[in-house]
């Protein structure tokens, strides 16, 4: 059987729950933020995403640009980092790999970038 004096330190232990006033919290007021880093948006673009005086989300490149930019991303041909766009499909012809030869076409014949989509940004 409990005692009175048991009574009361479960009630300390259990707070007990107002049924009004007390403390309550404020409500926010969620606001969208002023600055949106979606393309095409009207709101000004923040300065992070703005990168030697044009928005990274443009691109200012042509469709060869993009074919290599792509052959860049491919993993097959093997890491395009530390050397020009031309070694690496060398390399990969040596190894078998069987890398486009178009990527090879658009490295001799064209005036396109050596460099690859990563060079001085890693």
């Amino acid at each position: 059987m409990a005692t009175t004096s048991s009574k009361n330190n479960m009630k300390g232990f259990y707070r007990q729950k107002k049924k009004t006033g007390g403390i309550t919290k404020k409500t926010s007021n969620k606001k969208t933020p002023k600055i949106s880093a979606t393309f095409g948006s009207d709101v000004t673009q923040p300065t992070a995403l703005i990168s030697h005086g044009s928005l990274d989300l443009k691109g200012d490149y042509d469709d060869n640009e993009e074919v290599l930019r792509q052959f860049d991303m491919n993993m097959a041909y093997g890491p395009c980092i530390g050397m020009s766009r031309l070694a690496r499909w060398e390399r990969a012809y040596r190894l078998g790999l069987n890398p486009p030869k178009e990527i090879e076409v658009l490295l001799k014949t064209r005036k396109v970038q050596a460099e690859c989509l990563w060079e001085d940004r890693v």
